[in-house]
C-alpha cells in the first residue's frame, strides 16, 4: 500500500519547510502571513459556494488563483530560490480589481452611510473575508519588517479588501437584501 502524500511527519516537532527547503517554526511570522492568506482564500471560496452572477463567479475564481500565487510568494525563501521572481504578479492585477469595483459601483446607489455586515450568508462571507483580508495585510506588513516584499503584494491585498466590501454591496443587490445602515447612538 502506498503511503499518503498528505502526511510527511516532518512537522511533528513544530517546524515546517518554506519553498526552498528552509525550516522554520510553525508560528513564524512568515507562516502567519501566508497562513492568513490561505484562510482568506477559504472564506472567498465560501462566497463562491452561493449562487452568483457569472462575472462575479469568474472574478472570484481568478482572485483565488492569485491568492495561491501570493501565498507561494510569501512562502518562498528568497535567499535559497529565485521562484519569487518567476511568479506572475504585477500592478495589472490591481487594475483588474479596480475595474471590477468601478463596474459594480456603477450599478449601486451611492454610499451614504456605513452598513452593518450581514443580510444574506453570501454577503456575510464577503464581510468575513474582508476582515480576514485586513488581518492578512497586517501579517504581511509584519513580515516586511524582516523580509523585502514587493509592493504589489500589499497593494493587491489592500485593494482586495476594498473589492470584498464592494462585492458585499453588489451581492446585497443581487440577493435583493436590504443594507442596514449603521446609525451611531450619540
Amino acid at each position: 500500500m502506498k503511503k499518503s502524500q498528505v502526511y510527511t511527519k516532518s512537522g511533528d516537532r513544530g517546524t515546517t519547510s518554506l519553498i526552498g527547503g528552509t525550516r522554520v517554526p510553525k508560528n513564524h511570522y512568515r507562516l502567519e502571513a501566508y497562513g492568513t492568506v490561505d484562510e482568506l482564500n477559504t472564506y472567498i471560496g465560501m462566497i463562491r459556494s452561493y449562487e452568483l452572477d457569472e462575472r462575479s463567479q469568474k472574478q472570484i475564481i481568478d482572485i483565488q488563483n492569485k491568492l495561491f500565487v501570493i501565498g507561494a510568494y510569501l512562502a518562498t525563501d528568497e535567499n535559497v530560490t529565485d521562484l519569487r521572481d518567476k511568479l506572475k504578479c504585477d500592478e495589472s492585477l490591481i487594475e483588474v480589481l479596480e475595474k471590477e469595483m468601478d463596474w459594480m459601483e456603477s450599478q449601486l446607489p451611492p454610499m451614504k452611510y456605513f452598513v452593518l455586515p450581514g443580510g444574506h450568508p453570501g454577503v456575510s462571507y464577503c464581510h468575513i473575508a474582508r476582515t480576514v483580508c485586513r488581518r492578512a495585510e497586517r501579517r504581511i506588513l509584519s513580515m516586511m519588517q524582516e523580509n523585502e516584499i514587493n509592493p504589489w503584494v500589499i497593494k493587491y491585498i489592500n485593494r482586495l479588501s476594498d473589492y470584498l466590501f464592494v462585492l458585499s454591496r453588489h451581492l446585497s443587490k443581487h440577493y435583493n437584501t436590504n443594507e442596514i445602515p449603521w446609525v451611531p447612538e450619540l
